[in-house]
């Protein structure tokens, strides 16, 4: 079994699709197709069911599926360890980061990175932070900037690098902007639009609520703060957003039984070794810290 027709199947059984697959590899379709094929061939099994245009791992498939990520994690870990023997900072970086800390916290890090170490090739992913934490453990990735987790995960390692203040926002002309403090159990009875309560800025805010047991009203989720702010902002409902963001249309709500906050920093597999690359990247951030 060849790395290219696992790093096919890898691609093909997260995303559910031979064409986001092949996006994603930059290849082109009927090439994931093949390296898929070729793998079947030599496993002598299917590892895909494909019915219309879904895309379903077979049982031989989810068999394979971890066993392959540890074997490309392995070969990649070899490649490292090779690269870093030169001393000489270089090689590719594979990590995440959400949207939001991509967008708002991460820009000055990776200037100075990028600067500092011209030889390092940065392969960023921008999804879900609760996405991202799910590839570390899977080791598909070797470092991630995200929201950390509510609970710590005895296989990760967490490092805290800034605190990120939620404030209670709506729009100017929201009924709640009345120029008073407002009582949680008030805040409950008006529409929100949230992240996910699945999510781990969810869970944050969530718990909050559950310890006055007062119901959420989430008539909209979605885990884009960015996408959030315009809903909020046209008052279609109540939120809350890092400070960063509130702009505008919006404006500050006092709720003195609400206090949330969330804590970014960067995550990795404890049972990993990291690159020189990894451990540079994670001293730049340390050095951005409030």
């Amino acid at each position: 079994m060849d790395t290219q027709s696992l790093n096919a199947f890898c691609a093909v059984a997260e995303l559910r699709s031979f064409s986001a697959a092949a996006q994603k590899l930059h290849l082109t379709q009927p090439a994931v197709s093949k390296r898929i094929s070729s793998l079947e061939e030599q496993l002598d099994c299917k590892l895909f069911d494909r019915i219309g245009r879904t895309v379903d791992l077979t049982e031989a498939g989810r068999t394979l599926l971890p066993r392959a990520n540890k074997i490309l994690m392995e070969v990649e870990e070899t490649r490292r360890l090779i690269s870093d023997k030169s001393g000489e900072i270089s090689g590719t970086l594979n990590m995440a980061t959400s949207h939001h800390i991509g967008l708002h916290r991460l820009p000055p890090v990776l200037r100075q990175f990028s600067q500092q170490y011209p030889k390092v090739k940065l392969a960023i992913d921008f999804i879900d932070s609760e996405k991202a934490t799910d590839k570390i453990l899977h080791g598909q990735l070797e470092l991630a900037v995200v929201t950390l987790a509510p609970q710590k995960h005895e296989k990760m390692i967490a490092e805290h690098i800034w605190h990120d203040p939620l404030i209670c926002v709506v729009a100017k002309e929201h009924p709640l902007n009345n120029g008073k403090a407002i009582e949680l159990k008030t805040l409950s009875e008006h529409p929100a639009i949230l992240p996910d309560l699945s999510t781990f800025t969810g869970q944050i805010l969530k718990r909050q609520f559950d310890q006055f047991h007062l119901p959420l009203d989430v008539s909209m989720a979605t885990n884009y703060l960015e996408t959030i702010k315009m809903m909020v902002s046209i008052g279609l409902g109540w939120s809350v957003l890092p400070e960063s963001l509130i702009d505008g249309p919006l404006t500050s709500i006092e709720v003195p039984q609400l206090e949330v906050s969330r804590e970014l920093g960067c995550i990795y597999h404890q049972g990993r070794s990291l690159s020189k690359a990894a451990q540079a990247f994670i001293q730049a951030l340390q050095r951005s810290e409030d």
